[in-house]
């Protein structure tokens, strides 16, 4: 299987798709706050943080297809969306761990899939690499479980809408974290391969 990554077409910062992925960045912490609030004694504001969460999902859509529309994928770009992905994953498993919202060792298996990741990072480096493109299967992942997330905070509760919302999240989630290690995987995959080719190519 051949390594695929997208060519970087410009070396702008301040374009749409980046303006884009900040803004996503930037409600990383607000979302975690509105999420952790009522555990400190403030009011429940679930669903802002919802509303914050879809948001995010619509400009994570928003971002590359317009970035690939416009000819303005960029180094930065490549780096801010997955950044942005995975610290919205981060954080909702922390509010929702934190409020007992979501099982614990649900948590354990989707922070393992980032640690899985994280160790593969310095061997890239030490070959002259960065973190690789998402792949379209990362992104299928990270959309399940931003679909998840919110059905979940939406799940607390006895009427019948709360429990259809929260059969549906727990569906989600199981497609969600399958598909994220499976992600994970093809980086795997990717990253031997790009080791292989420089060894090669020094022989």
């Amino acid at each position: 299987m051949e390594v695929q990554e997208t060519r970087v077409q410009t070396d702008r910062v301040l374009t749409i798709p980046n303006l884009l992925s900040m803004g996503r960045l930037v409600g990383v912490p607000v979302f975690l706050w509105l999420v952790l609030w009522p555990e400190f004694g403030g009011p429940n504001n679930d669903g802002w943080a919802v509303a914050l969460l879809m948001l995010s999902g619509v400009s994570d859509y928003l971002d590359g297809k317009l970035a690939r529309k416009w000819g303005q994928i960029s180094r930065v770009g490549q780096i801010l969306d997955p950044l942005a992905d995975r610290l919205y994953v981060l954080s909702t498993l922390v509010g929702l761990t934190w409020r007992g919202i979501l099982p614990l060792w649900v948590t354990g298996i989707l922070l393992a899939r980032e640690a899985f990741i994280l160790c593969l990072l310095p061997i890239l480096n030490r070959h002259g690499y960065g973190p690789l493109q998402v792949s379209f299967l990362g992104k299928a992942a990270t959309f399940n479980l931003m679909y998840a997330f919110p059905l979940l905070l939406l799940g607390t509760g006895d009427s019948w809408i709360q429990n259809a919302a929260g059969i549906v999240s727990w569906a989600f989630i199981w497609w969600g974290t399958t598909l994220y290690w499976l992600a994970g995987i093809l980086y795997a995959v990717q990253a031997r391969q790009i080791v292989k080719a420089d060894a090669a190519a020094a022989v």
